[in-house]
């Protein structure tokens, strides 16, 4: 008899993810329900983390998109500027969604366009000083927030995890192009 991988663990409630597998497990016990295990729950967290990320990022006035492409920006270091096309690589948008991202920056006074001085006929994206000092003061608010986070997890949990995730990713994830 297989194991039953979706029974709470330590006599914990179940949670939404067991009651689904036990649904399944009863509906069809012909097929390995396991996976679930994992992958529902880590996209359960995904989609938790990422609102309350967004938290963050909407008291700043941006979107989701526009923070990471304040923050590719800031993170290429002085001057503060990559090509649009490097900052959808960055990013892993299409350079569509990309466009739309800076016009609204732009807009905003937080990037400039400008063009490229190593070539002429290519622009640059650079961060503007109020770019710069809202990516800094957002940047470090979102810390704090990944961080408390993390909060549930002892030291050595979220190390573990971080292993398993980096591991896994190597696997899953294409490797990153020239």
């Amino acid at each position: 008899m297989r194991p039953e991988p979706y029974a709470s663990q330590a006599g914990a409630p179940a949670d939404h993810v067991a009651r689904i597998q036990a649904e399944w497990a009863r509906e069809r016990p012909d097929v390995d329900v396991a996976p679930q295990g994992v992958i529902g729950r880590l996209h359960r967290l995904g989609l938790l983390l990422t609102d309350r990320l967004c938290l963050v990022y909407r008291r700043y006035g941006l979107s989701e998109g526009e923070f990471d492409v304040l923050a590719a920006l800031r993170r290429a270091g002085a001057p503060y500027e990559r090509a649009p096309g490097e900052l959808a690589v960055h990013t892993m948008v299409t350079t569509g969604a990309m466009t739309k991202r800076i016009d609204r920056l732009e807009r905003d006074g937080l990037v400039a366009r400008r063009r490229s001085a190593a070539d002429g006929r290519g622009r640059v994206v650079a961060l503007t000083p109020a770019g710069r000092e809202l990516i800094d003061r957002a940047f470090t608010e979102h810390m704090e927030n990944e961080r408390s986070l993390l909060e549930g997890l002892t030291p050595r949990q979220a190390a573990e995890l971080e292993a398993l995730l980096t591991a896994w990713l190597a696997r899953v994830e294409p490797p990153p192009g020239p």
